[in-house]
């Protein structure tokens, strides 16, 4: 599932391809893609409008088509790309949007899981969006902030992160990533984590995101910018996809464990499951390696 880093890389792509740009038809190819309002209201509304702006909402495109604002959510495999009309629409397509320059603006999902919606103020937004904690990036979002929010959690430090209500846009690959970054064992239980766990925590959770974004996401199977352009973050992942191999930190195994269903993946040695442990000399090579200064 595209997570906080290739949301935001496909919005800074699509910003570019086609804000400013008029809307002349709306082609919906598979109904149940949209959720409100109807499909023909769907069409009636965007069609026309010109593309004002795109904003990220943890995992959610926002596109601004005033006086309405269309909703996406890429789900697992959902896919945008900007590409001439008379380019042949690759299979899954399910939403084309024409552009005045001649342009389609295409949306694919093979898995058929995205959702898209268009609201006017005042209309109910999507329970998953209303309900979203804080942006990572938040400068008002402290490690006080964060520490209060999971300290009375028992859950596993892991699976409370995934939690959308907790912090917005975190999904398997990031938190893999954060939690190696802090030292910190997945299965740790969210209660036990004290303010100077979540200062680092926090501090890690916004470095691998950095780099990521700045990688372009990271393509571990379908995901692409809407240039058709792959990621390159997992070029540099440390733990997540590594199951069996050596740290780059300390030369320790990487283990995969299952938690709530999703895999898992961290250093025995740098994330002690009895115990903390501060980001060593090693790690912190192993980061700066990949082109990241801690």
């Amino acid at each position: 599932m595209p997570e906080l880093p290739e949301v935001e890389t496909v919005r800074r792509g699509l910003s570019a391809l086609v804000v400013g740009q008029t809307i002349t038809r709306v082609d919906v190819r598979l109904p149940r893609i949209v959720r409100f309002p109807s499909v023909d209201a769907f069409v009636s509304r965007l069609q026309g409008r010109q593309f004002k702006d795109i904003r990220r909402r943890g995992k959610y495109l926002l596109f601004d088509v005033e006086p309405y604002t269309l909703i996406s959510h890429l789900r697992m495999e959902g896919q945008y790309r900007v590409v001439p009309e008379d380019e042949p629409k690759a299979l899954h397509t399910h939403v084309v949007f024409g552009l005045a320059n001649g342009m389609e603006l295409r949306y694919r999902d093979v898995r058929q899981f995205g959702t898209m919606d268009v609201v006017a103020e005042g209309e109910p937004l999507p329970s998953g969006l209303v309900s979203l904690g804080p942006e990572p990036f938040d400068p008002n979002l402290t490690f006080q902030d964060l520490y209060s929010r999971i300290h009375r959690r028992m859950a596993p430090i892991k699976s409370v992160l995934l939690n959308q209500t907790v912090i917005a846009g975190l999904g398997n690959i990031y938190v893999d990533e954060a939690l190696f970054l802090a030292g910190i064992h997945p299965l740790t239980g969210a209660d036990k984590l004290r303010k100077t766990d979540c200062e680092r925590l926090l501090q890690s959770i916004r470095e691998v995101l950095t780099r990521a974004i700045d990688a372009g996401g990271s393509t571990i199977r379908t995901y692409a910018d809407g240039y058709g352009r792959h990621g390159g973050f997992q070029m540099q992942l440390n733990v997540y996809g590594r199951a069996g191999e050596p740290c780059l930190g300390c030369g320790g195994e990487i283990e995969k464990i299952k938690l709530g269903g999703r895999g898992t993946h961290y250093c025995i040695h740098c994330q002690p499951r009895n115990g903390r442990k501060t980001r060593s000399k090693s790690m912190s090579a192993a980061a700066s390696s990949e082109g990241f200064t801690p």
